[in-house]
C-alpha cells in the first residue's frame, strides 16, 4: 500500500536547491511560398504547445538553472495536479506523472522530474514529493518538521556524512530513455550514503533507475561505491545542436569543405564548416559540423563580430535544400531557425563603432615585462601591457618573463619598404573584388616583409636583451598589435605567434613573421569589412620565455553557455602546450566550476592522443598521452581564484584568460576582455 504523507503548516524558504539535468532543443525550418519553389516545414523536434514554458534558457549543457535563476527568467509553473504532499512509493508512471514538474514542457526533450527526500532516522522513510506544489526540498521539509532546521543544519544535509536527510531528484531522460536520480552538484555525498539511496529508491520506485553524477566529486564516489552511473558529459556529447553564439543573420548559405574554400566567401555569406579552420575571414554566420570549445579562435571571432554561430551535427545533409540560397538564420539557446528569403542584410556590422587605439611609433626603447603597465599599451599593445600589469599586481600569477619590441620598429620597417596607405590601396584596385587575387597580392606583400634585411643594429639590440634578460632561453615571439585584446574586439587568431625560438637569427626572422601577419588574409578581410584603413594596424612584438607546460588552456570568468549562472567560471584544458585549445581542431576538456559550492561539472573530455611539447632544437613536437581527466579539482580551484583576481584588477570586467601549469605551478599567459557577442 502507498502511504500518503500529510504535512504540518510551517513555512520556510532557503536558496539552496533544484538543479537537475536539462536538454532543450527545438529546430524549426520555414519557407517562403513561391509558385516555382516550395520547401516543406521540417521539424527535428516538435515545437512547444501554447501552454508550454517559453522562457529563453541556457545552452544545452545537461544542467537546468537553479530555482532562483529560473524565477528571474520567469519560468512558467507546472500546474499542481493533486494536493497530496507526497507518496511513500512510486508504483507506476501514473504516480510519477501525478507528482512531477516538467521543464521544457511540450517538446520531445521535456524533463519530467520529482524531488525525493530520504530520512535516515524515521523508519526508512522515503518521500516522493509533490514537486509542482513544493519547488524546493526545504519548502516541503518545512511542512513536516517541527522545529525547523536552522540554516547551518540545512547546510549539513548537503555536506555532512552523518546527515539525517538526503535530498535528490528523479527525472525521465528522453535522450537515453531512462529514469535517473541525482543530487545537487555541491552535495558531498559519500559512498555509504549513495549506496543507501540506491537501495531505498530501488525498493520504492516502479522502474529501473541509474545514478547521474553532477560533479567530479560525485563521479569519484560513484566509482568507489560501484553504483551504476551515467555522467553529465555522456548525456551532452551526442547533442545534435549547440549554440556557441546567439544572434540573427541574413546571407547566402555556402559549404566550406576545405580551408581553401574560404577564399570564395564574403561577409554576406553564412557558412557550413566541415572542419574547424585555423583562421576565418568575416562572414555573416557560422554553422559547424565538428564540435569545438566555446573559446576556439573561430568562436571568439564570432562573438567579437556579433554573428550567430552554432554546432549542428550533419548540417550539410540537413540543410541541403538551402545551400546556395539566400536565408535568414537565427540561433537562440533552445533552437535555430532557417528561412529562405530575398531580403538584404539589415543587421549592423560587427565593426560599427570600432576604433583602434593610436600607438606611439616614435619610441624605440625595449621594455622588460617587469616595467610594463596598462598605459604602456601605446608602445607595446594591450597583450603585453596587460601581462605586465598582472605580473605587477597579482602575486602568484607567474607570468613568464619577456620584453616588448615596440611599434616604432614595425613602422620604421614599413617606411623602409614603402608600405603605406597608397601601396595598400593598390591591392584593392589590382584585385578588382576577386578574393583570390587579393590573397595572392597579400602573400606577395608578406614575402616582401619576411625577405627584408633587418638592420644589424636592431638585431644586436634584440639579441642582447634576449641574452641579458632571458638568459638565451627559448622564447615565444607573440603578436601584440593595437587591434588585439580590446574591450570591443579580441582579434583572436588573426595574427601569428612563432613558438619556442632558440637562437638570435631565428628571433629576428620570427619578428618579421609577426610583422607580416598584419597582412594575413583573415586580418586584412576583417579590416576591409570594418572599413578600417589598412595602415591603421601597427604591430609590436612580445618576446616571452617558453614554458614546457604539463597542461594548458583558457578560462572565462563566467559560464559562456549560461551567463545567468552565478559564481561560475568555464575552463577548457588540454595536456601540453595550449596551442590546440584555441585552434579548436579537437575538443578540449571542458568544465564549469561553481565557487559557491566548490563543485566541478565536466562538459566534455579531451579527445587528444598526443600533446605538444617544446623541442630542444626549437619549435614544438608531438608526444603521446594517455586518456584521463586533464585537471584535478585543486588546479581548477586555484585557477578560478586567480581568474577572479584578474577580473577585479581590470575593473571587474569579465576576462578571457590563457593559462598553463608548469611542474605544478600556475602560469598566466594572456588576459583580454571577454566579449559576450550580443549586439
Amino acid at each position: 500500500m502507498i502511504k500518503l504523507i500529510y504535512p504540518g503548516n510551517k513555512q520556510f524558504d532557503l536558496d539552496f536547491y533544484n538543479r537537475y539535468i536539462s536538454f532543450h532543443l527545438i529546430w524549426i525550418t520555414d519557407n517562403i511560398m513561391k509558385p516555382a519553389f516550395c520547401l516543406p516545414i521540417l521539424f527535428l523536434l516538435s515545437a512547444c504547445r501554447p501552454e508550454a514554458e517559453t522562457v529563453d534558457t541556457a545552452a544545452p549543457t545537461a544542467r537546468k538553472p537553479s530555482y532562483y535563476e529560473s524565477e528571474k527568467r520567469q519560468t512558467a509553473v507546472t500546474p499542481v495536479k493533486t494536493q497530496v504532499p507526497a507518496l511513500s512509493a512510486i508504483k507506476s508512471q501514473a504516480d510519477f506523472d501525478l507528482l512531477s514538474r516538467i521543464y521544457e514542457q511540450g517538446n520531445e526533450y521535456e524533463i519530467p522530474h520529482i524531488l525525493f527526500l530520504i530520512d535516515r532516522e524515521d523508519d526508512g522513510r522515503t518521500d516522493y514529493i509533490n514537486t509542482p506544489k513544493f519547488r524546493l526540498h526545504e519548502h516541503y521539509l518545512a511542512t513536516i518538521l517541527k522545529p525547523m532546521l536552522s540554516k547551518i543544519e540545512l547546510n549539513q544535509q548537503y555536506r555532512s556524512p552523518n546527515r539525517r536527510y538526503l535530498f535528490g531528484t528523479i527525472s525521465w531522460q528522453n535522450s537515453t530513455q531512462e529514469y535517473v536520480y541525482e543530487f545537487w552538484e555541491g552535495d558531498k555525498i559519500t559512498p555509504e550514503l549513495l549506496k543507501l539511496a540506491a537501495g531505498r529508491l530501488k525498493d520504492s520506485f516502479y522502474a529501473p533507475l541509474r545514478y547521474k553524477t553532477n560533479s567530479l566529486w560525485q563521479e569519484t564516489v560513484a566509482e568507489q561505491s560501484k553504483v551504476p552511473f551515467i555522467t553529465q558529459e555522456s548525456l551532452i556529447k551526442n547533442f545534435p545542436y549547440l549554440p556557441l553564439n546567439q544572434g540573427k543573420a541574413i546571407g547566402t548559405l555556402r559549404v566550406i569543405t576545405k580551408g581553401d574554400d574560404l577564399y570564395n566567401v564574403g561577409a554576406d555569406d553564412i557558412i557550413i564548416l566541415k572542419e574547424v579552420p585555423l583562421e576565418l575571414p568575416p562572414v555573416a554566420g557560422i554553422i559547424s559540423e565538428k564540435p569545438s570549445t566555446a573559446l576556439s579562435h573561430v568562436n571568439v571571432l564570432a562573438r567579437g563580430w556579433g554573428i550567430p554561430n552554432i554546432y549542428l551535427k550533419d548540417a550539410e545533409k540537413i540543410l541541403a535544400p538551402y545551400i546556395g540560397r539566400r536565408i535568414e538564420f537565427e540561433a537562440t539557446a533552445k533552437q535555430y531557425r532557417i528561412v529562405q528569403t530575398n531580403r538584404n542584410t539589415t543587421s549592423k556590422s560587427f565593426s560599427d563603432g570600432l576604433t583602434l587605439p593610436q600607438p606611439d611609433v616614435s619610441d624605440y626603447g625595449l621594455r622588460a615585462l617587469s616595467n610594463l603597465r596598462r598605459d604602456d599599451s601605446r608602445y607595446c599593445g594591450s597583450k603585453a601591457a596587460n601581462l605586465g600589469h598582472i605580473r605587477a599586481h597579482i602575486k602568484g600569477s607567474n607570468v613568464p618573463d619577456g620584453f616588448c619590441i615596440p611599434f616604432a620598429y614595425y613602422q620604421a620597417m614599413m617606411d623602409r619598404l614603402g608600405i603605406n596607405a597608397t601601396t595598400l590601396a593598390q591591392i584593392e584596385t589590382q584585385s578588382d573584388g576577386d578574393n583570390r587575387k587579393r590573397r595572392t597580392a597579400l602573400l606577395t606583400l608578406q614575402k616582401k616583409i619576411t625577405d627584408a634585411e633587418i638592420p644589424s643594429e636592431w638585431k644586436h639590440r634584440w639579441a642582447e636583451q634576449w641574452r641579458n634578460q632571458l638568459n638565451s632561453k627559448g622564447v615565444f615571439v607573440r603578436s601584440s598589435s593595437n587591434s588585439e585584446d580590446l574591450p570591443n574586439f579580441s582579434g583572436a587568431g588573426l595574427y601569428t605567434t612563432v613558438p619556442n625560438v632558440t637562437d638570435e637569427n631565428a628571433l629576428a626572422e620570427a619578428v618579421k613573421q609577426s610583422w607580416a601577419s598584419v597582412f594575413n588574409y583573415s586580418a586584412y578581410e576583417a579590416r576591409r569589412i570594418a572599413g578600417l584603413p589598412h595602415d591603421s594596424v601597427k604591430m609590436s612584438v612580445f618576446v616571452q620565455q617558453s614554458i614546457n607546460a604539463d597542461l594548458s588552456g583558457v578560462l572565462v570568468t563566467i559560464n559562456p553557455y549560461d551567463i545567468a549562472q552565478k559564481n561560475s567560471s568555464y575552463i577548457a584544458a588540454k595536456r601540453g602546450l595550449g596551442i590546440r585549445v584555441v585552434e579548436g581542431k579537437r575538443v578540449a576538456e571542458q568544465v564549469v566550476y561553481n565557487r559557491r559550492n566548490d563543485s566541478v561539472q565536466r562538459l566534455s573530455s579531451s579527445n587528444e592522443t598526443t600533446a605538444l611539447q617544446l623541442d630542444k632544437n626549437g619549435g614544438v613536437r608531438e608526444v603521446p598521452v594517455t586518456n584521463g581527466n586533464v585537471m584535478n579539482q585543486e588546479q581548477i580551484r586555484r585557477l578560478d581564484q586567480t581568474g577572479q583576481q584578474i577580473k577585479q584588477l581590470f575593473a571587474n570586467g569579465e576576462q578571457d584568460i590563457e593559462w598553463a601549469f608548469d611542474n605544478g605551478k600556475l602560469v598566466i599567459l594572456q588576459a583580454r576582455p571577454y566579449l559576450n557577442g550580443t549586439r
